[in-house]
Formats: C-alpha cells, sequence, structure tokens
C-alpha cells in the first residue's frame, strides 16, 4: 500500500545553511588543530634549548626558528620567555600526570604512594638536569602566576588520598601536601647544585612524608 505522506525536501536554504554551518565547524576545527599543534611545537623548541643550556638559551627568537613560527606569532602565544618556562613546567607536569594514571603508585600507605610520586618525578626530571634547573629556579624567581604548586599539591593528594581534590581537601590536607611539595623542590635544587645524591633526597622525603602525612 502507498503510503499518503509525501516525503517532504527541506528548503534550499536550510540545506544550505547546514551545509555551511558544518563547513565553518569543520574549518574551526582545523583551525584549532593547527593552533595547538603550533603551540605544542613551541613549547617542545623551547625545552629542547632549555635542556642544553638552561633559560639563557630560550631566547625568543631562537625558539621561533626552531618552532618554524614567525617571531611574531611566538609572541601571540607566549608574551613573554616566563610565560614560556611556566608553558613547558605544564607540559612536564602533563607527562607526570599521563604517567601516573597509566600506572598509579601501588604502595599501602598514604605517604609512600606520596613519595613514589615524588620520586618518580625526580626521576623524570634528572633525565635532563639542565632543563630541570633552568625550570626549577626560573619559577622560584617568577612574577607571574604559575601552576607548579598547585598542581603538584593535588597529584599528591589525589594519589595519597584516594582521589581527594583540591576543592574537596580540608585545608589542612591542602596545607600538609603544599608543604610536602616544597620540601621536595628545595631538595630536588640541592641535588642539582651537587649537595644530594638521589638515595639522600629519597631518605628525606619518606621522612618528611611519614611525619606530614602520618593522619592522611
Amino acid at each position: 500500500m502507498r503510503s499518503t505522506h509525501a516525503a517532504v525536501a527541506p528548503p534550499a536554504g536550510d540545506a544550505d545553511g547546514a551545509a555551511e554551518s558544518h563547513s565553518a565547524q569543520g574549518g574551526q576545527s582545523l583551525r584549532t588543530r593547527s593552533q595547538h599543534q603550533r603551540r605544542k611545537r613551541i613549547v617542545q623548541a623551547a625545552a629542547a634549548l632549555a635542556s642544553r643550556g638552561g633559560v639563557e638559551a630560550m631566547q625568543m627568537r631562537t625558539v621561533a626558528e626552531r618552532a618554524g613560527v614567525a617571531l611574531g606569532t611566538l609572541y601571540r602565544y607566549f608574551p613573554s620567555k616566563m610565560d614560556l618556562v611556566v608553558a613547558v613546567v605544564g607540559e612536564e607536569l602533563d607527562l607526570l600526570e599521563s604517567s601516573i594514571e597509566r600506572r598509579p603508585p601501588g604502595a599501602a600507605t598514604p605517604a609512600s604512594r606520596a613519595v613514589d610520586v615524588l620520586m618518580r618525578a625526580t626521576r623524570g626530571l634528572m633525565r635532563e638536569p639542565e632543563l630541570a634547573d633552568a625550570l626549577i629556579r626560573s619559577l622560584i624567581m617568577a612574577d607571574v602566576e604559575t601552576p607548579f604548586g598547585d598542581r603538584m599539591t593535588g597529584l599528591l593528594l589525589r594519589v595519597s588520598a584516594d582521589g581527594l581534590t583540591l576543592e574537596s581537601a580540608g585545608e589542612e590536607q591542602i596545607d600538609l601536601a603544599g608543604s610536602l611539595s616544597s620540601v621536595w623542590v628545595q631538595e630536588l635544587l640541592e641535588m642539582l647544585r651537587g649537595r644530594r645524591t638521589y638515595e639522600q633526597i629519597q631518605r628525606r622525603i619518606e621522612t618528611a612524608a611519614a611525619r606530614l602525612f602520618a593522619d592522611f
């Protein structure tokens, strides 16, 4: 039996509008992806230069040349060298967090899990000691807001206290996790200056974590 409902085609204008909208979204997606890739290329170029000559080697023109972008483009993404340093730090933290997600600490106590994370971060940074030294020193002297302290504190809370976040943690818990993160940064600086061995850092971090995370 033939249907009594005739197929109704959309008005030509609507079809054209839908096609234009889809095309615009596709173009925007391509631009966004291209911008993301360009930004990543710039950050990687900066990190490569810093790993060989510290922050002094991260001259904006040199970074732009290595990344294959115009100097003006670089400044649109990163208005200053410190903004670029912060981005490199963020990239290193992304790598650490990805590593933790793939292989979460399996230790039994909150303190031991915190030590696992910090020593894993130490090993990762010390593969590129020039980069680690440049980043840590720059962050200490930074006059711009950096994500380093909050992200390390948040990471320690998550792995040590079953997914606890900065938003759900108590003030004392945040202070304790932040204190452990600060101890680690100071010990890492001492190691970069040649005043600590890896084993000494681990022992000191274990001692601090056992005291600070005793009630987690």
